[in-house]
């Protein structure tokens, strides 16, 4: 059985869609969306980019401040990006 998206309300009334693998994992939560309509362009938007997306590593802690080493500051690699093939 393959995954599905599951539109559903948030604790805040928000509406939103979820992506569960074939055995029910969650593996994404969307943004909030206005109402259903908009979720459900959401999950058309990410069916048409997903299968072709890059995947790309990030430096970043999940509240954006780059990464440190012991006390040394980031260093910053703009140029040294690496797109790995999508599987």
């Amino acid at each position: 059985m393959a995954g599905q998206f599951e539109i559903f309300t948030d604790a805040e009334s928000n509406v939103r869609f979820r992506l569960l693998g074939a055995d029910g994992t969650v593996l994404a939560v969307s943004k909030a969306f206005q109402d259903k309509r908009a979720a459900a362009d959401g999950i058309m938007a990410v069916r048409e980019c997903a299968g072709t997306g890059l995947i790309r590593e990030s430096h970043a802690t999940p509240w954006g401040a780059a990464r440190t080493r012991g006390s040394q500051p980031a260093q910053q690699h703009s140029h040294r990006r690496r797109h790995l093939p999508a599987v």
